[in-house]
């Protein structure tokens, strides 16, 4: 048996994949996609094995169903035989955005042990964040999953009823990085920055920022109050970008992004 199987290797079950091969020996991972070569070409880069859907539906402990929500349904009807006739205990773990638990099991035609994530695309460099649920698990199971996958980043336990907003904020949030990223950049090239160090620097700062965030405990506002000094630079840009509705504008993709989620359902 092995331990990891991959049906989907598209960007997001792609960047998994990667992480995974960090974490548990590439032996024991499986990876298969609609279109073979795409598993064959990063089975071959992790040190994994290529292998069909059903294979990985039947040989894999935690079978990760990495398909858009619309083809989910078309995918577990093909591999609900192999599933039915397995003798072991195996769990399906979800990244499809808006299906929660219980359609994942309505759509495989029995209630199998099901854990649900929502990753982003940072989870390919260590720096991801996984939010996670489940439905009909064993606290070992949950355990050893992430214990395989902990190179893909920060995993939080979230209820359900919030994992369509934590697969927004977690989900959506990198492409909002990387249009902040891109415009830092721009501005500092027009400044007369070349552009490859703007990029680095923006880059750089943003993450610096993130990690601050996170393991400083106060409040954004006061961490942003601390860089601004009385008639300095910092709270001159602060003010165009309020000007710009900035926040406004962050708080109503967020909305935008979760509404659009509800619709996938």
């Amino acid at each position: 048996m092995y331990l990891l199987g991959f049906i989907g290797t598209g960007n997001m079950g792609g960047a998994l994949a990667r992480a995974a091969a960090e974490t548990t020996s590439p032996k024991q991972i499986l990876l298969a996609n609609r279109t073979a070569d795409k598993a064959v070409a990063l089975a071959a880069e992790i040190g994994a094995a290529p292998a069909t859907v059903e294979t990985v539906a039947g040989t894999a402990r935690y079978v990760f169903l990495g398909v858009k929500p619309k083809d989910m349904g078309a995918l577990l009807a093909q591999i609900a035989p192999v599933l039915a006739s397995r003798q072991d205990r195996f769990v399906l773990v979800s990244i499809a955005a808006g299906l929660d638990t219980a359609a994942i099991q309505s759509m495989a035609g029995a209630p199998y042990p099901v854990i649900r994530l929502c990753p982003n695309t940072p989870v390919a460099a260590g720096r991801g964040l996984i939010a996670w649920c489940a439905r009909d698990t064993e606290p070992s199971e949950t355990d050893e999953l992430i214990a395989a996958m902990a190179g893909a980043g920060l995993w939080d336990a979230c209820p359900e009823e919030q994992m369509d907003v934590a697969g927004t904020i977690g989900g959506c949030t990198p492409a909002f990085a990387y249009m902040f990223i891109e415009a830092l950049a721009d501005g500092a090239v027009a400044c007369g920055m070349p552009r490859a160090r703007a990029l680095k620097y923006a880059a750089a700062a943003v993450e610096g920022a993130g990690a601050l965030a996170r393991l400083d405990g106060r409040h954004p506002e006061a961490l942003k109050d601390a860089v601004c000094s009385p008639g300095g630079t910092t709270i001159r840009g602060v003010l165009t970008l309020e000007r710009s509705a900035f926040r406004a504008a962050a708080a109503g993709a967020v909305i935008d992004a979760v509404e659009k989620t509800k619709d996938l359902k």
